[in-house]
């Protein structure tokens, strides 16, 4: 397949040009480039010019939009996430692309499991307005599917750890990397994570395998593991030693009330499992990087 990508600049995309040949990237009006066919956007709007864009190209990965911030409103997520999502996997259709991989956000599903693992099957509960216009877009995605033949396929990750990563993996690293004492000696929670390696080797078998077409994909490295041993793995990529001090779980969960942080508490103690083994039973798809290989990135980037 030649690929187009959106998001090639970011955390992501910068891998998944690691891994494979682009034919062409999509990058804001204004940034510096290099290497493949580029197009230029001033925006990811119902506006957005995508003339030529899709000369030679078979499918699209598309990794751009707007991420799980405070500062952005629903408006915002509905013109950039879901309007101008729609608004590319419509032109493309037109122009005869073929396959169009959407990454979306294990969000979609919801923040926390209880008793069984989350699965391409399970009850969608979105729970932020970043999570909705996901979901929202998946819907629309689908429908453009059924009414053009334009093959859709879904990939929502679990948290993406790896070097240079945002969010809470980013925070995360740098707390390992500062601080010898963490509080998570007594949580034996459960957790998904995937490693960027992973998820853009995933993408890429999603863009190119027929079997791919029309599935949704709960994307981890299939490892279960606590807060507690994630944090390790961390600093044991990292070579930083740290100490799990044992908090009990209860105590961080009302410290999170008190300071009014409840979700941020959840996402570490709580329970997240996925099931994500029909990447392997659909794809054959097995990931290529264990969550040791994966995390000693995180020392060679930190030299």
């Amino acid at each position: 397949m030649n690929i187009l990508l959106t998001g090639g600049f970011g955390f992501i995309g910068q891998q998944v040009v690691k891994l494979s040949p682009i034919k062409r990237k999509v990058v804001r009006m204004g940034e510096s480039y290099s290497g493949s066919s580029v197009h230029q956007i001033d925006t990811l709007s119902t506006t957005t010019n995508w003339q030529g864009a899709f000369t030679d190209i078979n499918a699209i990965i598309h990794l751009a939009g707007l991420a799980h911030s405070n500062s952005f409103s629903e408006q915002d997520y509905q013109e950039v996430n879901v309007d101008g999502t729609l608004h590319l996997a419509n032109e493309a259709a037109k122009s005869g692309v073929k396959r169009f991989v959407f990454v979306s956000s294990i969000g979609v599903n919801g923040t926390s499991t209880y008793q069984t693992p989350f699965s391409s099957l399970s009850k969608v509960e979105p729970h932020s307005a970043y999570a909705q216009s996901k979901y929202d877009a998946e819907v629309g995605l689908q429908k453009i599917a059924e009414e053009t033949g334009l093959e859709v396929v879904i990939v929502r990750p679990t948290l993406v750890y790896g070097p240079n990563a945002p969010g809470n993996f980013g925070a995360l690293t740098r707390l390992v990397n500062k601080v010898p004492v963490l509080p998570f000696g007594l949580v034996n929670n459960k957790r998904d994570f995937i490693s960027v390696q992973n998820l853009a080797d995933l993408l890429i078998t999603c863009a190119n395998d027929p079997k791919a077409a029309g599935r949704t994909f709960l994307a981890s490295d299939g490892q279960v593991v606590s807060i507690k041993d994630f944090t390790n793995a961390i600093a044991k990529g990292l070579n930083k030693r740290v100490i799990q001090l044992p908090i009990p779980v209860w105590c961080m969960r009302l410290a999170g009330k008190l300071l009014g942080k409840e979700v941020m508490i959840e996402q570490l103690v709580g329970n997240l499992e996925v099931d994500s083994s029909n990447a392997q039973e659909v794809l054959g798809w097995i990931p290529p990087y264990t969550m040791q290989q994966a995390m000693h990135s995180l020392l060679e980037n930190n030299k």
